[in-house]
C-alpha cells in the first residue's frame, strides 16, 4: 500500500513539473500569470477576495501578487466608490498582450494530452482531477 502511495506522489509531482516547465520564460511568476488569466476571463470587476476564493489562497498572498502586477504595469487598481478600503483590479493593455502572447504555450500541453489520450480518456482524466481538487479543498477547509 505504501509503495502505491509513493508511486502516486512521484507521478503527480512529475506531472506538475512537466506542466510547469511549459510556462518557463515568462516575465512574471506562473502564479501571477494565473491571476492575469483569471482577471482577463471575468465579465465583472474583480476584487482581491474573488482571486483569493478562486485560487484558494490567503488574501495577503493575493495582495502581494496584485501589487507586483501593478508595479510591472500588468494590472491597474481602482478604489471602491463606496468603501475606501476596498478596490477592484483590471488588466492593462500590457497584461492583455502578455496573456495573448503566451496563450498557445500555456494550453499546448493540455491540448496535447487531449489529442494523445483521446476524448474519452481525457474527459475521465479531467473528471478525476476535478474530483481530487474537491476532496483536497474539503480537507483544507476542515
Amino acid at each position: 500500500m505504501q509503495e502505491n502511495i509513493t508511486l502516486a506522489a512521484e507521478e503527480i509531482a512529475m506531472f506538475c513539473r512537466l506542466h510547469m516547465n511549459v510556462k518557463k520564460g515568462l516575465p512574471i511568476r506562473s502564479s501571477e500569470m494565473g491571476v492575469l488569466i483569471y482577471i482577463q476571463k471575468q465579465n465583472e470587476a474583480v476584487t482581491p477576495l474573488m482571486i483569493s476564493n478562486f485560487f484558494q489562497i490567503a488574501k495577503p498572498s493575493v495582495t502581494t501578487m496584485v501589487n507586483e502586477l501593478i508595479k510591472k504595469n500588468y494590472l491597474t487598481k481602482m478604489p471602491s466608490a463606496t468603501d475606501g478600503r476596498s478596490y477592484t483590479v483590471s488588466i492593462t493593455d500590457k497584461g492583455q498582450e502578455l496573456v495573448a502572447s503566451t496563450h498557445y504555450e500555456y494550453f499546448k500541453s493540455i491540448e496535447l494530452l487531449k489529442e494523445q489520450m483521446g476524448v474519452e480518456d481525457f474527459d475521465t482524466f479531467l473528471r478525476l482531477i476535478q474530483n481530487a481538487n474537491e476532496i483536497l479543498k474539503g480537507a483544507k477547509n476542515q
